[in-house]
């Protein structure tokens, strides 16, 4: 959780806002991975890439 807070407080001190969505579309994408890793729905998941 230090992490996520520190790169928070330089997102928010270097007035760098724009990085901010494109954390999250990453974050997002990597848990969609992780979570259908060796399920049913993995192979319709590689197919939208």
């Amino acid at each position: 959780m230090d992490v996520i807070k520190e790169l928070l407080e330089y997102l928010i001190q270097n007035k760098k806002y724009w990085l901010i969505p494109l954390i999250l579309i990453l974050v997002l994408f990597g848990a969609l991975i992780v979570l259908t890793q060796g399920s049913a729905v993995s192979p319709f998941i590689y197919s939208i890439f």
